[in-house]
């Protein structure tokens, strides 16, 4: 007999991308908070690790080459029981590995709406990891692969125009562009902090660059490290995350990921540019959250970066050099930085989640209605 939990609509995100210093992280947890808010669904989140927001632990393996901060679920059978036994009406994969594969597994297995949403660019992953003799190979081997996963979903969700078109040149013609969000009401200029900047033990005067998120190959954090050491004394690079790779250098600082998101906009906002080197960003939360802070941002021109970052906000650097990063740096702070300030303030207002969720609320219950807007063919 079905209680009247049961018939609740139940929302199931699986995931192995669970850290907190990742944007998969904080979307999910955005997306939960908004959803106990303003409905009455039911939100589970599978993942490797178990907290008091992800609920299902999954098995899974050590994955190489992450530093320790990401599992990689693995036995796929075991998976695809695990999540049908939840019993959700709709449930989505935000990675394209193994799990998603359960994901399907689970969906058909109970005949409810499944969703993919893409959060990393394969293509250039697999590129950048090959190396510059494997890597064309590597990348095409990773288009089919992804047009192979992802026509199987009934709705595949890309958080920039940038990614969608890539999934339409393989082949995916069913990707929609569906933007991520921030709170603007905990990511505020408000947040800045005297007594946070005072606990650096850095000098008055110090120029504070910020990243925040994974220390991993693909962020190229190198390249912000040189353009640091480039400008003047007066400049450091805070880096909050985890990762493999951290940076190192005369002017940088790492500190751990912070605990709430209300920790990361008090170091956002009390910090004076935020910075981002990374060229394969398929929408790049964090400088979302630093706009909102009102923090200008000197980022990659290319990717889901570009449809972010302008003059308006602040810079963004067509090329891949360390100094090209430190002239738009230097460019930055000799122009009207408040100016660039309220801009950013007003740029993110216009993606807060109170605005973003409902329409994903809305492409869930369109799926949950039996309306399918994929393209569905049979598993190779």
């Amino acid at each position: 007999m079905r209680t009247g939990q049961d018939l609740l609509p139940h929302l199931l995100d699986a995931t192995m991308f669970w850290n907190s210093a990742g944007g998969v992280h904080r979307y999910l947890c955005a997306k939960r908070r908004w959803l106990r808010q303003h409905t009455d669904w039911r939100h589970t989140v599978a993942s490797p690790m178990q907290d008091e927001v992800s609920t299902l632990r999954l098995p899974s393996l050590p994955l190489p080459g992450s530093g320790g901060d990401y599992r990689l679920p693995w036995a796929r059978r075991r998976l695809a029981r695990m999540l049908r036994d939840s019993r959700p009406t709709v449930i989505e994969s935000a990675d394209p590995y193994r799990l998603a594969w359960a994901v399907l597994d689970a969906a058909r297995e109970l005949g409810i709406g499944s969703v993919a949403f893409c959060h990393s660019n394969l293509a250039q992953m697999a590129r950048l990891g090959a190396g510059p003799l494997l890597g064309s190979s590597a990348a095409a081997a990773a288009r089919r692969y992804a047009v192979r996963l992802y026509r199987q979903f009934d709705l595949v969700l890309a958080p920039s125009r940038a990614m969608v078109a890539h999934l339409h040149d393989w082949g995916v013609a069913s990707a929609v562009h569906q933007p991520l969000g921030v709170d603007s009401s905990v990511f505020h200029p408000m947040r800045r902090s005297t007594a946070w900047r005072t606990s650096l033990g850095l000098p008055p005067s110090a120029r504070l660059l910020v990243y925040v998120g994974r220390f991993a190959p693909e962020k190229h954090l190198p390249t912000l490290v040189e353009a640091v050491n480039r400008l003047d004394d007066r400049h450091w690079l805070i880096a909050l995350g985890s990762g493999p790779m951290p940076p190192s250098g005369p002017r940088v600082r790492v500190l751990p990921p912070c605990r709430s998101a209300a920790d990361v906009a008090t170091a956002l906002a009390s910090c004076d540019l935020f910075v981002h080197a990374g060229r394969q960003e398929t929408f790049g939360l964090s400088v979302l959250e630093a706009l909102a802070c009102g923090l200008p941002v000197v980022a990659q021109g290319h990717e889901g970066l570009a449809e972010l970052v302008d003059d308006q906000v602040g810079r963004r650097v067509m090329e891949t050099g360390a100094r090209d990063f430190a002239d738009a740096i230097a460019d930055v702070f000799g122009s009207d930085r408040d100016t660039l300030a309220v801009a950013a303030r007003q740029r993110a207002e216009e993606s807060d989640w109170s605005g973003v969720l409902p329409q994903l609320r809305a492409r869930y219950e369109r799926l949950m209605r039996g309306e399918r807007q994929g393209e569905v063919c049979d598993v190779a």
